[in-house]
């Protein structure tokens, strides 16, 4: 499989959403993984970044679960 990448190029695919901007990818021939670093560029997905985004992912969950609770909040005072 590594040589259809190094003849065509990789076919990536998203394997997983971190954040809105942060995504992991995966290659569907050879699994060759990337994400995107700070910059927005696509760097190889080293156990270092993976764990970054792990965190990330927790953060950004718990922040978007706690403006749901807000919203809900807010739309139930405003009902009352």
């Amino acid at each position: 499989m590594q040589l259809l990448c190094n003849l065509f190029g990789h076919r990536y695919e998203v394997s997983k959403s971190i954040t809105y901007h942060v995504k992991e990818y995966k290659c569907c021939n050879c699994s060759k993984e990337l994400t995107t670093n700070g910059n927005g560029n696509l760097v190889e997905l080293t156990p270092k970044f993976k764990e970054i985004n792990f965190i990330l992912s927790r953060v950004h969950k718990k922040r978007q679960n706690k403006l749901r609770r807000e919203g809900l909040q807010e739309s139930y005072k405003m009902t009352s």
